[in-house]
C-alpha cells in the first residue's frame, strides 16, 4: 500500500470500531425519531433561511468563489493536507509549477466539486459520478477498490480498527444499495437532511476508493443539497464543522457501526448543516457589508475611476489579477485599468482624517498581483 493511502486511513479514520459486516440500507434502527424530526425542521429552517439571502445577492459569484475556496482548505486540512489561506488564495494567480504539493490537492478538490457540480445538472449522484470526482482529487485514473485486504489502523498502535468491505463487486454492490436509498420511492418521504447523515456515514464507511474517500464524501453531501434544491449554489460545507468537532465526528461514525446508534449521528449532521446555514449567512452579511463600504468609498474618494465592474473585480477574490478586472470590463483598455487599480494601491486620506486604502500590490515575475485585506480578512474570520 502506498505511503499516502496508509497515511489517510491511519491518521483519518483511527476511531473507527471493528466490523467487517456493513448493514444495508435502510438502517434497521428509527431514522425519523421525534428528536431528529424535530431537529430536521431547524435545519431546514436555516438552510431556507441562507438560499434566501444567497439569492438576493446581486452577485452571488463574489460568494461562491470565495467560500469554495475556503472549504477546498477546510476538507482537506482533515485529511492532514495543510495549507496556508495566503497560499491558496495565491493559488488562482500563481502558475502551478510554482506551487507546493498540498497547495496543488487543494485545487484539485477545488476543481473536483466544480465538476461534479457539472455532472449533477445532467443527472443524479451516483457512483459513477463519485469515481469522477475522486479522479479530480487525485489526479489518476483509480476507480473502485479490487485489491482486498484494506483495513483501517490505529496509527499510535498499529491495531486495525475497521475493516470496510473489500472486493469491487462485493463495493459495487453496497454503493448501489446507497442510490437506491437515496432514489427508490418507498424512500421519499424522509426528508432530505436525513438522507444526507445517512449517505454520508454510509459512504465512509463504505469506503470505496484506496484513498480520497474523506474528500470525496464530503462534496457529495454539498452536491446532494443542491441536487435536491435545498440551495441554488454550492455555499454550505460541513467541513469546518467537521474540523471544529472532529472527535464527536469520529465517535459518531464509530458508535454507528458497533452499536448502530443512528440517532445521536443523525442530530449532530442536522446541527452541523444548522449552525453552518447560519454562519455562512454571517458571512454573505460581512462580505455585503465590506463590499458596501467599498463601494461608497470608491463614490466618494475615487468618483472618476468608480465602476460596479470595479467593485466587482475587488471582491470576486482576496488575490486577483489585472485580467480579471479586464474580464469584467472588456471596454476598458489595459493602460486604463492598470492606472486605476494602481490609484486604489495608494493611501488616500478620508473626510474623517483617517488614512485609508483600498488594494496593496505584489510583484509575481511580470505581472502586479492585487490584494483586497478585507475579504481575506472575513473569510479567515480576523
Amino acid at each position: 500500500m502506498a505511503k499516502n493511502i496508509k497515511t489517510e486511513i491511519e491518521q483519518n479514520t483511527s476511531n473507527y470500531a471493528p466490523n467487517n459486516n456493513l448493514a444495508l440500507l435502510p438502517p434497521s434502527s428509527d431514522i425519523e425519531t421525534k428528536a431528529i424530526l424535530r431537529k430536521a425542521i431547524t435545519a431546514n429552517r436555516a438552510l431556507a433561511d441562507l438560499k434566501n439571502k444567497a439569492d438576493h445577492l446581486t452577485n452571488q459569484d463574489i460568494l461562491i468563489s470565495n467560500i469554495v475556496l475556503t472549504e477546498a482548505r477546510d476538507s482537506s486540512e482533515i485529511e492532514n493536507i495543510v495549507t496556508t489561506a495566503d497560499s491558496l488564495y495565491k493559488a488562482s494567480v500563481t502558475p502551478e509549477i510554482q506551487l507546493d504539493a498540498n497547495t496543488k490537492e487543494v485545487r484539485s478538490y477545488n476543481r473536483a466539486l466544480w465538476r461534479g457540480m457539472k455532472m449533477i445538472s445532467e443527472r443524479p449522484l451516483s457512483t459513477n459520478i463519485f469515481i469522477n470526482i475522486v479522479q479530480e482529487i487525485k489526479q489518476d485514473t483509480a476507480g473502485i477498490r479490487a485489491i482486498p485486504g484494506t483495513v483501517l489502523k490505529n496509527p499510535s498502535t498499529g491495531e486495525i480498527v475497521y475493516t470496510p468491505p473489500n472486493g469491487e463487486n462485493v463495493i459495487r454492490d453496497k454503493l448501489k444499495n446507497l442510490e437506491d436509498f437515496l432514489y427508490l420511492p418507498q424512500y421519499a418521504e424522509i426528508d432530505p437532511l436525513i438522507k444526507l447523515a445517512v449517505m454520508h456515514y454510509q459512504f465512509e464507511a463504505i469506503h470505496p476508493f484506496a484513498d480520497g474517500n474523506g474528500r470525496t464524501g464530503r462534496i457529495i453531501n454539498i452536491l446532494w443539497l443542491v441536487q435536491e434544491k435545498l440551495l441554488n449554489r454550492p455555499i454550505l460545507f460541513l467541513s469546518k464543522y467537521f474540523l471544529s468537532h472532529k472527535e464527536e465526528y469520529y465517535n459518531g461514525l464509530r458508535k454507528v457501526t458497533s452499536d448502530g446508534e443512528w440517532e445521536k449521528w443523525i442530530l449532530y449532521v442536522l446541527d452541523a448543516v444548522e449552525q453552518t446555514a447560519r454562519d455562512t449567512g454571517e458571512l454573505i452579511d460581512k462580505i455585503v457589508t465590506a463590499r458596501k463600504v467599498c463601494k461608497d468609498e470608491l463614490q466618494t474618494y475615487f468618483p472618476k475611476i468608480y465602476s460596479l465592474d470595479l467593485v466587482e473585480t475587488i471582491f470576486s477574490a482576496p488575490y486577483f489579477r489585472m485580467e480579471d478586472y479586464l474580464h469584467k470590463n472588456p471596454t476598458i483598455s489595459r493602460q486604463t485599468a492598470s492606472k486605476y487599480l494602481h490609484q486604489l494601491c495608494s493611501p488616500y486620506k478620508r473626510t474623517d482624517n483617517i488614512t485609508a486604502q483600498i488594494l496593496k500590490i505584489y510583484r509575481q515575475g511580470r505581472e502586479n498581483i492585487f490584494f483586497n485585506q478585507s475579504m481575506f480578512d472575513i473569510l479567515n474570520n480576523r
